[in-house]
C-alpha cells in the first residue's frame, strides 16, 4: 500500500535502518530517513534517491522528533542507546520511546513498527532485554497502533552479535566459555529481518500485534560457533563450559578479543543467558519468505565481508564526532590551549594519487610506519576499557562520514583534499588527526599531516608532553609511508610546520 506521504525511518544510519531505507525505496515507498548527523545520511549510497528526504533529529530531543514525524503516515522505530558513550542505555531508551510516542501522536502518524528483542518478561531477564521489553510497552501505551517484532540474535555481516561470534572463533582455537554457551536461541538472518519489517508495512493485519521472529533452527551458542568454524574453514574449536564465568567476566573477555567494547558486550553477553526462542510464529504465514538457516546466514555474511560488500556495521550507530575545537585560533571551541604537531611533505604526484593510500589508512593496511607502536597503543587502550585497534574499518579503500577507523572515527572527509579523524581511544582530552592535500605544481603535491590535542586538566598536558617525543619518528614515518605506498618520489620533507605556515582547512584545488 504505497502512499504519497513518507514513511519515517528512525535510526537510519544504524545497522538495521541503513539497510531498511533502500529496501523501502525499492518497494516504491517515499521515505524520510532520520539521523543525528546530516553528513552521515548524505554519505549513504541511497541518499540522493528522488523519493527520499533526509532529516536531522535526535530521539532524546522531543522537538526534533516532532518535526521529523510531522506529515509521515507510518514510522519504523529502530532507535537503541546501547553504545560506548551512554552509561544508562535503559534510561535513554525510555526517554526516547516517550518522545517517539509524543511525536507520532502530534505528527499524525497512523502506525509504528518496532524491532525489539525476544525474551520472556521476568526478573531473570537481562537488562538489555528488559529495556527492549520496556520500550515496547511504552510505545504500545500510546494512542498509535504499534507492531512489535521480537528478534533474537541477528546474523549478518557487520552486526555486533556476528562480530563477537566471528572474532571469538577466528582467534581462539580453545575457549573457556560461560554456562550460557549451551543456552537455546533462535538466530535470524538480517535479510529475513528486513523482509519482515517491510512485510509488516504491506500487511494491515499486522497492525497493533506482537510477533516473534527467528530463523528455522533452535540451537546453542556452542553449536553456532562450531558452524562458523566450519564455514570459515577453521580447525575444530575446543569449547569448555565453566560455571564461574559470569556475564561481566564474559564481557571483559569479549572486549579484549573482539572489536566490541565491554559497554556493548556486557548487555549482549547477559542476554545470551536467557533462552530466546520464538513461541508465536504467526508472522510466517502473513509475510511469506524463505528463512535462511544459521549456516546459510553465516556463509552469506562471510562472503559479504570477503568481497567488501558490508552495507552497514554495528559501529555506524555512533554519532559523527565534531572537531571544531581543533581549528587554530578559535577560542569558542578551543576553550584553552590546543596543542598541535604539524608536518608536511612534498611528493611528485597528483592529489588523487596521494589520496588513495591516505583513505586506506588503518585496518588491515595499518599505519605505514611503526605498526607495532600503534598496536601497543591499541592494546593499552583495550586494557583501560577503550575500543582499541581491533574495530578495523568497514571498507578497505573507502571512507565516509562517521566511519570507524581503528580507534578513530571520520569527522570530515573531502575526497582528494582533506581527511579528519577524531580519536575515540581513552585520553585525558580530545584528539584529532588531519590530512590535507594541495597541488602546488604539475605533478607536485604538498601533504600536510596535523595532530591536534585539547588537554583536559593537568593530566592532559602531561600526556601530551610524554608522547610528543614520539611524534617525529611516528608522523615522519607515516608521511614517508604514504609516499611509498603511492609509489611516488619525495621532493621535500618531511618537516615541521609552524601554525602560521599551515594549509587552510579547505585546501584550494
Amino acid at each position: 500500500m504505497n502512499r504519497k506521504e513518507p514513511v519515517l525511518v528512525t535510526g537510519a544510519t544504524g545497522y538495521v535502518g541503513a539497510r531498511l531505507v533502500p529496501r523501502l525505496l525499492e518497494a516504491g515507498y517515499r521515505v524520510r530517513a532520520c539521523g543525528r548527523t546530516l553528513d552521515k545520511l548524505k554519505c549513504r549510497p541511497w541518499s540522493e534517491h528522488p523519493n527520499l528526504e533526509l532529516v536531522v533529529a535526535d530521539a532524546l530531543d522531543s522537538d526534533s522528533m516532532a518535526g521529523a514525524a510531522r506529515g509521515c503516515w507510518a514510522a519504523f522505530y529502530l532507535v537503541h542507546s546501547m553504545n560506548s558513550h551512554c552509561r544508562d542505555f535503559a534510561g535513554a531508551d525510555r526517554q526516547a520511546a516517550h518522545n517517539m510516542v509524543a511525536a507520532a501522536e502530534a505528527g499524525g502518524i497512523e502506525r509504528i513498527i518496532y524491532l525489539g528483542g525476544l525474551g520472556e518478561d521476568s526478573r531473570n531477564l537481562s537488562k538489555h532485554l528488559q529495556s527492549r521489553t520496556e520500550v515496547a510497552k511504552i510505545l504500545k501505551a500510546g494512542k498509535i497502533p504499534v507492531t512489535v517484532l521480537r528478534a533474537a540474535m541477528i546474523l549478518g555481516s557487520g552486526s555486533a552479535s556476528f562480530e563477537i561470534l566471528r572474532y571469538l572463533v577466528d582467534r581462539l582455537p580453545l575457549m573457556i566459555a560461560p554456562r550460557w554457551v549451551d543456552t537455546d536461541s533462535q538466530p535470524i538472518a538480517i535479510r529475513n529481518v528486513l523482509r519482515y519489517l517491510t512485510g509488516c508495512l504491506e500487511q494491515e493485519e499486522t497492525i497493533g500485534n506482537t510477533f516473534d521472529i527467528g530463523g528455522p533452527e533452535i540451537l546453542s551458542y556452542r553449536r553456532l560457533m562450531e558452524i562458523y568454524a566450519e564455514e570459515a574453514k577453521l580447525s575444530k574449536r575446543l569449547i569448555i563450559g565453566v560455571p564461574f564465568f559470569t556475564p561481566r567476566l564474559s564481557s571483559y573477555w569479549i572486549h579484549l578479543v573482539t572489536p566490541v567494547p565491554a559497554s556493548i558486550a556486557q548487555p549482549l553477553a547477559e542476554g545470551l543467558r536467557n533462552p530466546v526462542v520464538c513461541k508465536d510464529n504467526r508472522l510466517n504465514q502473513i509475510v511469506e519468505q524463505e528463512l535462511l538457516d544459521c549456516r546459510q546466514a553465516i556463509r552469506l555474511a562471510l562472503e559479504r565481508i570477503q568481497h567488501q560488500q558490508v552495507e552497514s556495521h554495528w559501529t555506524d550507530a555512533s554519532a559523527a564526532p565534531k572537531a571544531e575545537w581543533s581549528a587554530a585560533g578559535d577560542p569558542l571551541w578551543s576553550g584553552g590551549t590546543v596543542y598541535e604537531d604539524r608536518r608536511r611533505i612534498v611528493i611528485h604526484a597528483t592529489p588523487e594519487e596521494i589520496w588513495k593510500p591516505i583513505v586506506r589508512v588503518g585496518g588491515r593496511t595499518g599505519w605505514y610506519y611503526g605498526n607495532w607502536l600503534w598496536r601497543l597503543r591499541g592494546l593499552l587502550d583495550k586494557l583501560s576499557g577503550g575500543v582499541g585497534l581491533t574495530r578495523g574499518r568497514r571498507h578497505e579503500s573507502e571512507l565516509q562520514m562517521g566511519d570507524a577507523v581503528d580507534f578513530w572515527r571520520v569527522s570530515a572527509v573531502e575526497p582528494g583534499r582533506r581527511l579528519m579523524l577524531s580519536a575515540e581511544m581513552r585520553l585525558p582530552g580530545q584528539a584529532a588527526l588531519e590530512f590535507k592535500l594541495r597541488q602546488i605544481a604539475d605533478n607536485l603535491t604538498e601533504l600536510e599531516q596535523s595532530a591536534h590535542f585539547l588537554p583536559s586538566g593537568l593530566s592532559g598536558i602531561v600526556y601530551w608532553w610524554l608522547v610528543a617525543p614520539l611524534h617525529s619518528m611516528v608522523f615522519n614515518g607515516l608521511l614517508r609511508g604514504i609516499a611509498s605506498a603511492a609509489g611516488k618520489q619525495i621532493e621535500k620533507g618531511p618537516e615541521r610546520v609552524r601554525v602560521s605556515d599551515a594549509l587552510p582547512s579547505k585546501a584550494p584545488n
